[in-house]
């Protein structure tokens, strides 16, 4: 078999043994990698029920076929867990060297189960494992640890590690790779800390199988060029992600005070164009020539990794305008390993809950020194921290009725950076993502204020569902990174082509389309399976767009429809195969090759 190894790494950290598992070749084609791989491992290795934050839950790091390979941005991998932020399926990716590492080192996942009674790392080379003490580097932050390590075992390794946040469990933790890689948004670091897990290093030095190198050459090369000779390519070097502020504060969706508003007066003071007045060098992961790390020297003068939604949430969202002293607050955030976008979305809604009386602690909006401390306090789980630490929904539910209503998540997870009272098509995004509230599964966003923005058309809900299928569903499961065709319209057609040099299959669009219904089919199914009483209702953006229109900017007095959403919900589950109630239909079940999960699901709820 070309394009994946066959086969992952168990580690088992209560009874510290491992082993490997031989995967049959069906499960790759079926569920492709990433993502797909991830979300059927879960399915199968985690107990119905589990307690996130208990030994029973696994951890997943998988690559996919293209992952770590010599072809456009292909340096990413994913980690997935059962979220202990959502309750549901939760699953992240980021670039980093370990993605490389990982291809090299014989396997195509590790998944980590059971838990440490002391801290410990996993070591892995070359289809071999060890499990080794962490006592010295628990305690210590991101930045520290991988400094720590790298002295250790040498620059010549993958890192993947938890900070602060991941040990004291704040749901969402994130994993960091390479002081500014960070991904999980679900709280994927802090089921790491539950493990008592602080890192898995990697290093692989075997040649990956390929089936047709001279064409993954070919295609590679002919690609790369594509994307430098693209007409945005030279500002996309320049701005990257942070363009994105300007064009949200032009299309009233940039998220300003916990997503009260559209728009913000003092946007220009976090926006790209000033970003570009202060970088001083640019990141990015392997094997990728469109750069989107922008590193800035932030507020003490550290350098900080700068992208659009971690701006937004930690700017115009909090009403933070110095993007000196956003950057620093990203920094921290990273080296505490704890996501940005739920940081900045906790912290405006403790803004709100403090401004309408909710809370009795006093925090103002804008103010970066109790920001700066809430930050670190939240990592460690101290004084209000502890509260802020249990995210939005868990926050709002133990403040009551009120609070619900601005508490801005979907299934748990915190919104990221666009206010969606104008774009009722992101807001259905926002609502089926299969983690929650996030970005990844598709930007229609992009599409719908270019077009009919405030449409609630079937021609939305499709595209919709072709954008979850190709970002989340191929991208998520190659796995690539996805900006290459979204920000400087790289062809789609690559990629079957890619994936076919590289695996020896002949894949086209409707066998990718295929692979993705099941991979969001099984995710919702594993929703259902973890959430009992499951109703369409799970689907729903929060209250705020439905009931709080918006006061300020060209489209003030806009708010969402109830009633036309509802519509455009049906709609979505008609085209992905499911019942009224987002269920998967018996027949789109069995049509997918889930019939596995139909005796599980079919104890919980009526299946059609």
């Amino acid at each position: 078999m070309k394009g994946w190894w066959g086969k992952i790494l168990h580690v088992d950290l209560t009874s510290r043994k491992t082993r490997e598992i031989n995967l049959d070749a069906k499960m790759y084609v079926e569920y492709i990698g990433g993502r797909g791989l991830a979300a059927r491992l879960l399915w199968d290795m985690v107990p119905q029920g589990t307690d996130p934050l208990s030994p029973y839950n696994a951890l997943v790091f998988a690559n996919g076929p293209l992952s770590g390979l010599p072809l456009p941005s292909s340096g990413k991998m994913q980690v997935a867990c059962k979220s202990p932020l959502t309750n549901g399926y939760g699953d992240g990716n980021l670039g980093s060297m370990a993605s490389f590492h990982l291809k090299r080192a014989g396997y195509d996942a590790v998944v980590v189960t059971g838990a440490s009674k002391n801290p410990v790392y996993i070591y892995v080379e070359n289809n071999k494992a060890e499990i080794l003490s962490a006592e010295d580097l628990w305690g210590m932050n991101t930045f520290e640890a991988e400094d720590a390590i790298v002295k250790r075992h040498g620059k010549n390794i993958g890192v993947l590690l938890i900070g602060p946040a991941g040990e004291n469990m704040v749901r969402y933790a994130t994993i960091v790779s390479q002081k500014g890689r960070s991904g999980g948004r679900p709280g994927v670091g802090a089921v790491m800390g539950s493990k008592k897990l602080k890192a898995l290093v990697i290093k692989g030095s075997m040649e990956p199988p390929v089936a047709n190198p001279e064409e993954l050459r070919r295609l590679s090369e002919e690609a790369y060029k594509s994307i430098t000779q693209s007409d945005n390519y030279d500002f996309w070097v320049r701005q990257g992600t942070m363009s994105t502020i300007v064009w949200s504060n032009q299309n009233s969706v940039l998220p300003t005070m916990n997503f009260r508003e559209g728009v913000w007066e003092l946007y220009e003071t976090i926006s790209g164009d000033l970003m570009e007045k202060l970088k001083v060098e640019r990141r990015g992961c392997p094997y990728c020539n469109m750069q989107c790390g922008n590193v800035v020297n932030d507020e003490i003068g550290e350098k900080s990794e700068l992208d659009y939604e971690n701006v937004a949430m930690l700017g115009s969202n909090i009403l933070l305008s110095d993007l000196k002293r956003v950057a620093e607050i990203n920094k921290l955030a990273d080296m505490m390993g704890v996501d940005t976008i739920s940081l900045g979305s906790t912290i405006g809604f403790a803004m709100e809950a403090s401004e309408k009386g909710l809370i009795r602690e006093r925090i103002e909006w804008g103010d970066y020194r109790t920001i700066r401390e809430l930050t670190i306090d939240i990592s460690y789980r101290r004084g209000l921290g502890a509260f802020l630490a249990e995210g939005v929904m868990r926050m709002s539910r133990g403040l009551g009725k009120e609070a619900v209503e601005f508490a801005m998540h979907v299934k748990g997870l915190e919104i990221s950076a666009y206010n969606c009272h104008t774009a009722p098509g992101m807001a259905l995004a926002y609502g089926t993502s299969s983690i929650g509230a996030h970005h990844k599964d598709a930007w229609i966003i992009s599409y719908e204020v270019r077009t009919d923005r405030f449409s609630y058309s079937s021609e939305k809900v499709e595209r919709l569902v072709f954008l979850q299928n190709i970002r989340g569903g191929m991208f998520e499961s190659l796995t690539t990174c996805r900006l290459p065709w979204v920000e400087v319209g790289l062809n789609l057609e690559y990629y079957p082509k890619l994936l076919t040099a590289v695996t020896g299959i002949s894949w086209s669009f409707d066998d990718i389309h295929t692979a993705a219904q099941r991979i969001y089919s099984l995710i919702r199914a594993f929703w259902i399976r973890e959430h009992a009483g499951w109703d369409r209702m799970m689907d729903y953006p929060p209250a705020r767009w439905f009931k709080h229109p918006l006061t300020k900017g060209p489209f003030a007095g806009a708010k969402l429809d109830i009633v036309k959403y509802d519509e455009m919900l049906s709609q979505y589950y008609k085209l992905r195969g499911w019942d009224e109630n987002g269920i998967p239909l018996r027949s789109t079940l069995e049509k997918l090759n889930l019939s596995f999960t139909i005796p599980v699901l079919e104890n919980l709820v009526e299946l059609k």
